[in-house]
């Protein structure tokens, strides 16, 4: 199955892809992220790069930490690093022979671009037939094509930033590159699913993903308002448009988040507010009333969160069985998960295995064997030497299937 011999430091045995190969041609954050997923659950990822350079995200600081940049390092573990010049003959070859070993192989170069490399993603299924290729771009292959996608430009275009905001405001991103993280999770998903369907047919085949795509399946009950309903959404700063109260209410202090998704949470609600009587109001009994009354129903509520401070609402709210919480810094969240035991950083090691840094934990956690950190981001070309010499030899036959019973 791929595996070296002398495999850097850090055990994939007894994670769910244990002995799958991934070839990484992807850059920047939506492909590296779905294959540092793959490298998370067991599998073995080659991230090819350019010589000398890299992924762009080597470059994107600051932050720095001790060992490059922090942007570089969110997405990139558990992988090794292997310099190729896909415009030399050579290199070529090298590169071709890893996707003929490979299980995946996950790309992000313009739609077209590997065919004049000698990678076309259709010869290297047919060379490999149990190849997974996954295929990720802005705005998919056909009328969009040549439009590069940022997801910058993708929040922009798709409607996200027209709903993120205050309703008085101008539009807005959201604080991290989403578009990118969901598309590359659905990336994650689609190679997923085309392995566990290798495992019946013997086959592998194609999985495409685009920003575009990946941004209007995520904003769910917004674009089906629109689609089933006729009504195009507009920015409603932190309130939801079809619950109520669900939304930031200001108390003493500051404001405070209040999440009542049924008639029985806004009764708790409303006894712990010492407003028993608020719950069989006509404008507020039901959700859709107090959907249609917000504004009368949060005057209401913050007349009241006003005469103590978020943090003490907070927990007189909790013990009710309302959900409710601060607005907390990206810090103070690391720091709740730790106290709720979720061990949301773990220790990075290289392959020496010394501690170099810290990392958050992958999200999934399988049974018996969860996944974690287990190799630091790679320093560019650090497994030149040992992939270089492993990949000399042709291929003469294409591995058995790992996920064969």
């Amino acid at each position: 199955m791929g595996v070296l011999e002398d495999e850097p430091a850090g055990s994939s045995a007894g994670l769910p892809l244990d002995g799958v190969l991934v070839a990484d041609f992807s850059r920047v954050l939506a492909g590296p992220l779905a294959t540092m997923h793959l490298a998370d659950l067991g599998a073995r990822v080659v991230k090819v790069e350019r010589p000398g350079a890299g992924d762009e995200t080597r470059r994107w600081g600051p932050p720095f930490s001790a060992t490059g940049t922090t942007y570089f390092e969110s997405v990139n573990r558990n992988k090794e690093s292997l310099c190729l010049d896909l415009a030399d003959p050579g290199d070529q070859g090298l590169a071709r022979e890893l996707a003929l070993r490979a299980d995946v192989l996950v790309q992000n170069f313009t739609p077209g671009a590997l065919d004049g490399l000698g990678l076309g993603l259709e010869g290297l299924r047919r060379a490999n037939p149990r190849l997974v290729t996954v295929s990720i771009s802005g705005f998919g292959t056909a009328g969009g094509a040549a439009v590069p996608g940022y997801d910058f430009v993708v929040q922009a275009l798709g409607g996200l930033m027209h709903i993120t905001g205050e309703a008085d405001g101008p539009p807005s991103k959201v604080g991290v590159a989403v578009v990118d993280v969901l598309c590359g999770k659905d990336a994650a998903l689609g190679a997923l699913a085309a392995l566990v369907r290798r495992g019946v047919t013997g086959r592998g085949g194609h999985v495409e993903v685009d920003l575009l795509s990946s941004l209007q399946a995520a904003l769910v009950n917004q674009v089906q308002s629109f689609v089933g309903a006729g009504i195009d959404p507009v920015r409603s700063g932190s309130h939801h448009p079809s619950i109520a109260p669900y939304e930031l209410l200001d108390c003493a202090d500051g404001p405070l988040a209040v999440a009542c998704g049924t008639d029985a949470m806004f009764s708790r609600m409303a006894a712990e507010l010492g407003l028993p009587g608020l719950a069989d109001d006509p404008r507020f009994t039901t959700n859709a009333d107090r959907v249609r009354h917000r504004p009368q129903l949060r005057a209401v509520l913050e007349e009241r969160l006003a005469r103590e401070p978020a943090a003490a609402w907070e927990q007189r709210l909790v013990a009710a069985r309302v959900p409710a919480g601060r607005v907390a810094t990206v810090a103070e969240g690391l720091r709740l998960a730790e106290r709720l035991g979720l061990e949301p950083v773990l220790d990075v090691v290289d392959d020496d295995g010394r501690v170099v840094g810290r990392q958050v934990r992958a999200p999934v956690r399988v049974s018996p064997s969860p996944p974690q950190p287990r190799r630091a981001p790679p320093a560019l070309g650090q497994h030149d030497a040992a992939l270089r010499a492993w990949l000399a030899p042709p291929v003469h036959s294409v591995p058995t299937d790992p996920l064969e019973p």
